[in-house]
C-alpha cells in the first residue's frame, strides 16, 4: 500500500487541477499536505523538504528562464501594434483572389504570429477575431475556416522562438544531465534550448506544408468550400500585390531572422536574442506609430501577469516533484517502465500517450514541469535522444490542444467564434489537422533526423 502513495498523490494533484483550482497553489499545496502526512505515517523524509528553499532559488536566478518575460513582451507588443492585422490584409489582398488563396494566407500568418506570440492562447483569438469573420464572409466552409485557424494557431507550440520550446529546454536539459549522472557519467554533454529551436524548424515548417497542401487540395476539388476573396475594386497589379507582400511579410520576417538567427549561428543567447526580439518589437510599433503609453502600459501589465503565472507555476511544480520524489515516485516510474515489454520502444509510446491525455486537462506548463522531468531522465537513460524527446513531446503537447473535445485551441476559438458557427463545425474542422500531425509524429518516430540533423550540423 505505501508503495501506491505517489499514485495516489499524483492523482490527487490531477483531480484538483481538474476542479479548477488554481495551478500553482494546488501544487504546492497538495504537495506540502501529502509531505506533512507523510511525516505522520513515517514514510517521507524530510531531506526532500530541505531540498526546496535551494530550487526555487535555482529558479529565480535561471538565466535562460529570463528569456520567458522577454518572449512575452515581443509578441504581446506585436499583437498591441496591430502588426499581424496588417500582415492578415495585405496577404489576402496578396493571395485572396485565387481559391484557396485566404486559408493559405492564415496558415502563412498563422506560422509568422506564432513564432512572434508564442502561447498557443494568444494566437488562436487573435486569428480568430482577424480571420474568422473575412474567411466566412468570403463563402468558406466554416468547418474549413475553424479547422485551418485552430490548427495554425497551435504552432506557437512548435515554431520557435516558443515559450514552449524555452521551458522544454531547459527542463530536458536537466533531466539529460540527471540521466547522465544516474549513470555514472560526471562529465555530462548539454542540451541548449538553441538545439531545440533549430530542432523544431523543419518539423515546425513540414506542419505548414501540411496545412497548406490540405487547403490547397479541398480549393481544387471542392472550390465552393473555399472559393476566392471576392475583389470589391479593380486587380491589383503585379507591382501592387508585390509591394502589399512587401509591407506584410518583411517587418515580422527581419525580426524573426534576428531572433532566430543569433541563435542559431551562436552569437546570441536565447535571452539576449529575446532581448533584440523586445527591442526590435518595439521599433516596429514605434515606426507604425502605434507605440504610445497606454499600449506600453497594456503590454508590460500583459508581461507581468504571464510571466508571474509561469514563475509561480515554476515554484508550485518544484514542489511537487521534490515531494514525490521524497515519496520514491520516480522509483516506482523507473521500474514500471523498464519493466514493460518491447523496452524503450513501449516506455516512450506509453509516455506518449500519458502527456496527450494528460493534455486535455494541463496547460503545457504543468505538463513540463510535472511530468518532464519524472519521464525524462528514465527515457533518456534508456537511450533516447534528449532533442528528439524534446520535440516528440512538443508536438505531442500540439496534438493534444487540437483534439476534439477536450483541446484547449478548440475552447479557445469558441470564444470567439460568431454563433452561427457551432461547436461541432468546429470539431470536424480540426479532424484532418489532427490527423496530420499525428502523422508528422510518426514520420519523427521513423525518421528521427528530422530533429536531430539541423541541430547537429550547427554544432
Amino acid at each position: 500500500m505505501l508503495q501506491l502513495l505517489p499514485l495516489l498523490f499524483f492523482l490527487v494533484v490531477s483531480l484538483i487541477l481538474m476542479a479548477g483550482f488554481p495551478v500553482a497553489l494546488s501544487l504546492a499545496g497538495v504537495s506540502l499536505l501529502f509531505a506533512g502526512l507523510g511525516v505522520l505515517m513515517g514514510t517521507f523524509d524530510t531531506a526532500y523538504l530541505t531540498l526546496i528553499p535551494n530550487r526555487i532559488y535555482g529558479i529565480l536566478i535561471n538565466q535562460n528562464l529570463f528569456a520567458v518575460p522577454l518572449f512575452v513582451f515581443m509578441g504581446v507588443m506585436l499583437e498591441k501594434s496591430r502588426i499581424a492585422e496588417d500582415l492578415l490584409k495585405n496577404m489576402a489582398l496578396a493571395f485572396g483572389r485565387f481559391p484557396g488563396g485566404l486559408g493559405i494566407s492564415v496558415v502563412v500568418v498563422g506560422m509568422l504570429l506564432a513564432a512572434s506570440t508564442g502561447i498557443v492562447g494568444a494566437t488562436v483569438v487573435t486569428m480568430g477575431i482577424l480571420s474568422l469573420p473575412t474567411m466566412l464572409k468570403s463563402g468558406y466552409k466554416p468547418s474549413l475556416a475553424c479547422g485551418t485557424l485552430c490548427a495554425t494557431g497551435t504552432l506557437g507550440q512548435i515554431i520557435p522562438p516558443s515559450i514552449c520550446l524555452v521551458l522544454l529546454g531547459e527542463v530536458i536539459s536537466n533531466a539529460y544531465q540527471q540521466s547522465q549522472l544516474d549513470s555514472g557519467s560526471f562529465a555530462p554533454n548539454f542540451v541548449s534550448i538553441g538545439d531545440l529551436f533549430a530542432a523544431a524548424i523543419i518539423p515546425g515548417l513540414l506542419l505548414v506544408a501540411f496545412y497548406a497542401a490540405y487547403v490547397f487540395v479541398i480549393a481544387l476539388l471542392k472550390p465552393e468550400q473555399a472559393p476566392a476573396l471576392r475583389q470589391d475594386g479593380p486587380a491589383l497589379t503585379t507591382a501592387e500585390v508585390a509591394l502589399a507582400l512587401l509591407r506584410g511579410l518583411l517587418p515580422p520576417v527581419l525580426l524573426m531572422i534576428a531572433v532566430l538567427g543569433s541563435i542559431l549561428m551562436g552569437i546570441a543567447t536565447p535571452t539576449e536574442a529575446a532581448s533584440v526580439g523586445a527591442m526590435g518589437a518595439m521599433l516596429l510599433a514605434l515606426l507604425k506609430h502605434e507605440l504610445n503609453l497606454p499600449v506600453l502600459h497594456a503590454v508590460s501589465l500583459e508581461t507581468l501577469r504571464v510571466t508571474s503565472m509561469v514563475y509561480l507555476i515554476l515554484v508550485g511544480a518544484a514542489i511537487f516533484s521534490s515531494v514525490f520524489r521524497g515519496f520514491g515516485g520516480d522509483i516506482l516510474i523507473e521500474s514500471w517502465l523498464t519493466s514493460l515489454p518491447g523496452g524503450v520502444i513501449t516506455a516512450t509510446a506509453i509516455v506518449m500517450l500519458l502527456i496527450f491525455l494528460l493534455g486535455f486537462i494541463l496547460d503545457f506548463i504543468e505538463i513540463t514541469f510535472m511530468v518532464v522531468p519524472l519521464v525524462g531522465p528514465i527515457l533518456l537513460g534508456m537511450g533516447v535522444d534528449p532533442i528528439w524527446l524534446g520535440i516528440m513531446i512538443a508536438v505531442n503537447l500540439q496534438t493534444s490542444f487540437l483534439t476534439p473535445p477536450f483541446g484547449f485551441s478548440l475552447f479557445y476559438l469558441r470564444s470567439v467564434a460568431p454563433p452561427e458557427v457551432s461547436t461541432a463545425d468546429i470539431y470536424r474542422g480540426v479532424v484532418p489537422f489532427v490527423l496530420m500531425q499525428i502523422g508528422l509524429m510518426l514520420l519523427l518516430a521513423w525518421q528521427p533526423g528530422l530533429a536531430t540533423w539541423l541541430p547537429g550540423i550547427l554544432k
